[in-house]
């Protein structure tokens, strides 16, 4: 049985019953509906799904191991009248999971507010049905892949949401983070919003007992069931605290942590100096050398759910993986998300100038300082008026337009950044990225009020999708991957508090650092700096290139008219300049699409086989 699985959900319809008898592969694990008729169907271990019911009512958490009892699901199940009535535990339930209910005949199935844990749905034959998987979905209704959506991938950087929302298959669709989907009885299918973020009001005094007290809850409930708890160990302030936090209730805790890389990032320093305070722990250490390189072979991916987002450390995840899971551990935690809820980004000042004029000033002042933000610009972000359909419009406009060395230096203050096309996009990919922005700009709307808000909630969902990418990869080593800062609790927690004193010019990451002051050694929440890795990525990636080039000789990118291989052999021949790495977001991006493509036979389309 797999260390974390997938199901599919059916409507309880004489439809749904027909659907689940014509699945063409092997799904061995079922649950069904009150009325008998089946439900689910996939394939998990023992402690990913606890399923209760009440008369009527039949309720499942698919998702962290440990949030919730048989017994305490059931009292919840006992309460539940309508599917609206599942509100009230879903906003209660710690940890990362989705949650599923059959209601008197209707199904309400959701994930996480970020889309750690996603919603897809899709019609086999006419029929709704649902998944936590895309590509189970794709494999059910034998979809292609979107190559409209491949071309914007390869094309652009900037692939943030609503393009993190949309499915890699035509005719599967991505419920939207904070949506629930409703199958009905009757055949029908349709979405309805269950969570908005909060108002970013509370003080940062008030606040933070909030997210320590989320914060500590969701390392509380990671109790491997069998096995160990293992965590990074990276030195950093993140994935440090989640080490000390889990130490308090788990003596025999295994930290993680590589050695080497730049001279200049001290990340080492201050993980030795942490593992020497976890007396209780043990400490795997990979010493310098023994790590693969970035961008090195093998190119593979561990499945066929989407493209990666970070494609130069495929190898080093799969090995420390391996490593933990050698050790025992089955259990792992993380520190990403951290960044993206605790720092978010300037766009907050554009909100605050209209709000707390003074307050805004007296900060970007700062900003500009410390950034070297020119003074008209600067003023230009933050007397802007434009809206987000027309920002997506814009882009479509300059996309291809401009060249990495004629981007504009502007302040970070608008809705989003305006990348440069892919140096080795064709013609064809920049044509179809244009048309998807488009499209993008009639339908997106902000997902906050405040816009520092809305940056937040962008980077947040775009930290869920390399968050899942990285999953899968862990539980093809035997490991589960567990990320405490994206969890829907600690993320509500984080996002009460004022946008402005989440992120200030004066200090690291406050709301953490005052968080689990007195739970964390002060030298790790007073750090002012974060680790780089930047000139050891490039001294790999020229070692790698070898490799590169002749994967993507004969790339299936080309083969659909996406990528200009000649061009992308000059990009990658050519010497970069000092300090920069602009080519690296838009290289990964590439790497990870043809990858994709390249999936094993079998799992793109008509050709999916038959068993699973």
């Amino acid at each position: 049985m797999p260390l974390t699985g997938h199901l599919l959900v059916f409507p309880d319809s004489p439809g749904g019953a027909w659907a689940r008898k014509k699945v063409p592969f092997t799904l061995p694990q079922d649950a069904v509906h009150p009325s008998g008729r089946p439900w689910l169907a996939g394939c998990w271990a023992a402690d990913d799904l606890v399923v209760a019911g009440a008369g009527p009512v039949r309720v499942a958490v698919f998702g962290t191991p440990g949030t919730v009892d048989r017994e305490q699901l059931g009292a919840a199940a006992a309460r539940i009248r309508c599917p609206q009535d599942l509100d009230r535990l879903a906003r209660e339930l710690p940890g990362s999971s989705h949650l599923v209910a059959s209601v008197h005949g209707h199904v309400r199935f959701q994930g996480t507010v970020t889309g750690t844990r996603c919603v897809f749905t899709s019609r086999f034959e006419g029929v709704p049905v649902a998944s936590d998987r895309a590509w189970l979905l794709a494999r059910l209704t034998r979809a292609e892949p979107d190559e409209q959506l491949l071309a914007a991938r390869v094309t652009t950087t900037e692939f943030i949401s609503p393009l993190t929302e949309r499915s890699w298959w035509r005719g599967v669709e991505q419920v939207e983070p904070g949506s629930c989907l409703l199958l009905t009885g009757d055949g029908a299918s349709r979405t309805q919003r269950w969570w908005t973020p909060p108002e970013p009001v509370l003080p940062l005094a008030a606040g933070t007992w909030r997210v320590r007290e989320a914060l500590r809850e969701a390392v509380a409930v990671r109790r491997p069931v069998h096995g160990r708890l293992s965590a990074d160990l990276s030195g950093g302030m993140d994935s440090t605290s989640l080490c000390f936090l889990a130490a308090e209730h788990t003596p025999g805790l295994l930290t993680f942590r590589w050695t080497g890389g730049s001279p200049i990032d001290d990340d080492a320093n201050h993980a030795a100096r942490a593992a020497g305070l976890l007396e209780r722990a043990e400490h795997l250490v990979v010493p310098p050398g023994e790590a693969p390189p970035v961008f090195a072979p093998p190119y593979a991916l561990a499945d066929a759910e989407a493209p990666p987002r970070l494609t130069r450390g495929l190898n080093l995840i799969r090995y420390g993986a391996r490593r933990v899971a050698g050790r025992g551990a089955r259990l792992h935690l993380a520190g990403h998300g951290a960044d993206e809820l605790f720092c978010g980004s300037p766009a907050y000042l554009h909100t605050l100038v209209r709000r707390r004029p003074v307050t805004a000033l007296r900060q970007a002042r700062v900003h500009r300082a410390l950034r070297r933000w020119e003074l008209l610009p600067t003023l230009a972000g933050l007397a802007g008026r434009e809206d987000l359909g027309t920002w997506w419009r814009r882009y479509a406009v300059r996309l291809g337009a401009v060249g990495p060395s004629a981007r504009p230096a502007a302040p970070p203050l608008g809705w989003g950044e305006m990348a440069p096309a892919a140096p080795w996009a064709t013609g064809d990919a920049i044509t179809a990225s244009k048309r998807l922005l488009r499209t993008v700009a009639d339908e997106a709307g902000p997902l906050a009020a405040d816009r520092g808000q809305h940056r937040a909630l962008v980077l947040l969902r775009a930290s869920a999708a390399s968050a899942r990418d990285h999953a899968r990869e862990y539980a093809a080593q035997g490991l589960r991957l567990e990320l405490p800062y994206l969890d829907d609790r600690v993320v509500e927690a984080g996002l009460a508090i004022r946008t402005y004193e989440r992120y200030t010019p004066w200090r690291f990451k406050p709301v953490l650092a005052d968080a689990l002051r007195g739970d964390v050694p002060d030298f790790v929440l007073d750090r002012y700096t974060k680790g780089h890795h930047d000139d050891t990525v490039q001294q790999d990636l020229q070692r790698s290139l070898p490799f590169l080039l002749d994967l993507f000789d004969g790339s299936e990118l080309a083969a659909r008219g996406l990528v200009d291989t000649g061009r992308l052999r000059t990009a990658l021949l050519t010497p970069p300049e000092a300090g920069s790495d602009a080519l690296l977001p838009a290289l990964e991006a590439a790497l990870g699409a043809e990858l994709w493509l390249r999936a094993p036979a079998g799992t793109h389309g008509t050709g999916f086989g038959e068993a699973a």
